[in-house]
């Protein structure tokens, strides 16, 4: 299935504030998940001066089928400079609310989790005010290394579940169903006052009761946010899509998730995991999470 509907078609961005943030990427030399992996809505992005920060990579010790993002068993070794680059684009770019994902880093001892502190510590040194959302692989279930993020204190956890069980071995053979709901549902249990959120993407064979029944998991274990998206087929070498899911459908996701208690469900054909992820700082307002911590509440937000 190669033509894409009509409803996948994007609008052309404004260059000149593409540019803008494409120049501050560069000279400061970080990367974007927008870029590496091929985000149908980096235009859209870019233009309204947002961006999905990519760090420890852009290479990744995973090979999943699906995403587009480089692989190498053996990535370079942790750059000590990259949190205050990140740091200083957060604040060049001026952003109120922040996403900052990762490859997989299976290679280290922690996942990578230390550099996501280094990073958020960065961040909030040069823009106290801004919020802070990570998106995290599952850390090979490294729940120590969780808790290291966690005292970070991100505003939102988020890890994408990605699919449904039956299409792990297919769709993402080096990861885990169960382990994914596990580190979310431990991450409401480390600290109350988190919001979770993951993401899955549609078109690659699921059915609907099958997309309902994770949107049901997730409820179990109180994840707050959901995001759903279709799949898009980056190159040949990847897998195909099977189905394009009308908007209909992904509005009566949207209902349905809505009605089950999840605070947030952003599902759309362009949603990606970060798409619109600003939009959590009204969220925060309306919805405030309280929670202690070691004897310790969170306090502002700054949102």
């Amino acid at each position: 299935m190669t033509v894409k509907p009509e409803w996948l078609r994007v609008k052309a961005p404004q260059w000149e504030r593409v540019g803008s943030v494409k120049e501050i990427l560069r000279d400061l030399a970080l990367n974007t998940v927008c870029e590496e992996a091929s985000c149908p809505n980096i235009g859209e992005c870019f233009n309204a001066g947002t961006a999905t920060f990519l760090i420890m990579g852009p290479a990744c010790t995973r090979a999943c089928p699906y995403c587009d993002i480089d692989f190498d068993k053996k990535p370079k070794a942790l750059d000590p400079t990259e949190p205050d680059r990140l740091a200083e684009a957060v604040r060049r770019m001026r952003l109120n609310h922040v996403v900052i994902t990762s490859v997989n880093r299976d290679d280290l001892p922690d996942g990578g989790a230390s550099q996501f502190v280094r990073c958020m510590a960065a961040i909030r040194a040069l823009s106290p005010s801004t919020t802070i959302e990570v998106l995290i692989p599952d850390l090979c279930g490294n729940w120590d290394a969780l808790a290291l993020i966690l005292q970070a204190r991100p505003e939102v956890l988020n890890h994408n579940t990605e699919t449904v069980p039956r299409l792990y071995r297919r769709v993402r053979p080096q990861g885990d169903y169960t382990r994914s709901l596990e580190l979310l549902q431990r991450c409401r249990q480390l600290d109350p006052a988190v919001y979770t959120k993951s993401g899955i993407m549609v078109g690659l064979g699921e059915t609907d009761d099958e997309v309902r029944q994770v949107m049901q998991d997730l409820r179990s274990i109180d994840c707050d946010i959901l995001t759903i998206g279709q799949y898009l087929q980056p190159s040949q070498k990847h897998l195909g899509v099977q189905a394009f899911i009308t908007p209909e459908q992904f509005d009566a996701w949207r209902e349905f998730g809505e009605a089950i208690g999840f605070l947030q469900v952003v599902s759309s054909p362009l949603t990606r995991s970060s798409y619109h992820a600003e939009q959590v700082r009204e969220l925060m307002q309306h919805h405030p999470r309280s929670g202690e911590v070691g004897g310790q509440g969170r306090g502002e937000t700054g949102a």
